[in-house]
């Protein structure tokens, strides 16, 4: 089968031939249609992520696809099955093996396409806002970042929870993607001062940043009082130190976010998460933003999206092309 494999750190994916995979138990292997890019695996291919396989592997954190073998002890999955996959690696190639528990069946009227672009996004923005800041009806959501893949996710979900959304992206085109999607007001990170403009709309009461940096420092001081901050990533390159005397007046609470980690601390929250983003998506309510498809062999293209912010929404890899 061909994949696009690693063979060392900070170096571009290699188009190689490796072995088909075959199902021990409690695993499947799945033909892969489609296969999510996210940040995230450009921080794995860097040796920067949580988490480190060993080399040569295959990057790929979330896939879409049919289930060609199950291995002993599998319940609930059978060959012929459509499925989507938080996997971690492995998306990128024809074939994986994968952990039953991972799976999630997605419905005929799903694309491979949105499937792809389905679980990381929608998960880390409906698991982080409800579970983690507890968003209610009514607080004002800021969500910096807001016309990459999460961060279009979290003005999508933040506006059906019932949130005022505030969305900052860099320029009129990316902002102008976020009003489609429900934001109520847009703030312009290249030109304009974060902090002024929220405050000057009433404040924040939850802040979402998958950015960090100056951004994550100047929504903190746009917060009003009681007001909670998820931080999710850091793609300014910038890790945010932040200040506990600020946190102490104003009675605020910082809650990172990961949602690998999360997934270990509560197993239940995901099945649950995806049980009622998917009954959205089947009503119409959701729509994954893909604005890029790209074939297995321009991988390292897509990958270069987002690590240059030039991404809008989400990028995925046709496999099957």
């Amino acid at each position: 089968m061909r994949a696009m494999q690693l063979t060392d750190y900070n170096t571009a994916l290699e188009l190689v031939e490796r072995e088909m995979p075959i199902a021990k138990a409690g695993e499947v292997v799945v033909q892969v249609a489609t296969c999510g890019l996210n940040f995230g695996d450009t921080l794995l291919i860097n040796g920067k992520y949580q988490e480190k396989p060993a080399l040569p592997f295959v990057p790929g954190m979330e896939l879409a696809g049919t289930i060609t073998q199950t291995g002993e002890g599998v319940g609930g999955f059978y060959v012929g099955q459509r499925i989507a996959a938080y996997c971690g690696v492995n998306g990128l190639s024809e074939y994986a093996v994968l952990r039953a528990e991972v799976c999630v069946a997605i419905p005929d009227a799903m694309p491979f396409t949105d499937a792809a672009a389905f679980l990381i996004t929608y998960g880390t923005s409906h698991i982080a806002l409800e579970d983690r800041a507890q968003l209610r009806s009514g607080e004002r959501l800021l969500v910096l970042g807001a016309s990459g893949g999460v961060g279009l996710t979290a003005v999508e979900l933040g506006k059906l929870m019932g949130a005022e959304v505030i969305a900052c992206a860099r320029g009129a085109d990316k902002l102008a993607l976020c009003a489609t999607l429900g934001a109520d007001h847009l703030i312009n990170s290249d030109t304009d001062d974060i902090r002024a403009s929220v405050k000057a709309l009433g404040g924040a009461d939850v802040v979402y940043d998958p950015i960090g940096g100056i951004q994550f420092e100047a929504a903190m001081r746009a917060c009003n009082p009681g007001a909670r901050l998820l931080p999710l990533g850091f793609a300014s390159g910038d890790v945010p130190q932040i200040p506990a005397n600020i946190l102490l007046v104003k009675n605020m609470t910082v809650l990172g976010f990961y949602l690998g980690g999360y997934a270990k601390l509560h197993p239940a929250a995901l099945p649950r998460s995806f049980e009622k983003l998917m009954a959205w998506y089947l009503e119409g309510r959701l729509k994954p933003h893909v604005s890029n498809v790209l074939p297995l062999e321009r991988a390292n293209d897509g990958l270069d999206l987002l690590r240059t912010r030039k991404a809008v929404g989400k990028v995925v890899v046709d496999v099957g092309a």
